[in-house]
């Protein structure tokens, strides 16, 4: 089990770093006017300069990718609730996800920023929660269907 988890966080660490690097092409094309942006502004000034901005950002992203990857070991494990393994994995995630988007100037530093950066976060993590359990119970449909017509 060690082992399943360590392979995967080493995979999920570049995984993130380029699920960072689409997400900076896609909010400079929404946001940036015409000009690449890769990171906030606000992380370049506290960074000192854009390349450490940039380099701690690609750290955050693959220590983020490998947290996802790794935790994904949790729906794996069988003896644990669905209820229970949801919960576990939105912590896990949570715990990187929340502070790596603070330090990367994500959300507002503020309690209204994190509120709202936390909400949003929950939503979209309530939204693929779901669209996974549909393809699932879909999956286990079929495979019930499929015994039914063996066993005539």
């Amino acid at each position: 089990m060690k082992r399943k988890i360590i392979a995967r966080g080493i995979w999920g660490f570049p995984v993130g770093i380029a699920i960072g690097y689409l997400i900076t092409i896609f909010s400079s094309f929404v946001w940036g006017n015409g000009c690449y942006s890769p990171c906030m502004p606000e992380l370049v000034s506290s960074m000192g300069s854009e390349i450490h901005a940039v380099m701690l950002q690609a750290l955050l992203c693959g220590a983020l990718g490998a947290d996802c990857a790794a935790g994904s070991i949790i729906w794996e494990i069988e003896s644990w609730s669905v209820v229970k393994r949801t919960g576990i994995y939105f912590l896990a995630i949570c715990a990187v996800m929340l502070p790596t988007a603070y330090f990367m100037y994500w959300m507002e530093r503020s309690i209204a920023g994190f509120l709202s950066y936390f909400g949003i976060f929950a939503l979209i993590f309530l939204l693929i929660w779901v669209i996974q359990y549909m393809l699932g119970r879909r999956d286990v449909k079929k495979m019930n269907e499929n015994l039914s017509i063996e066993k005539r």
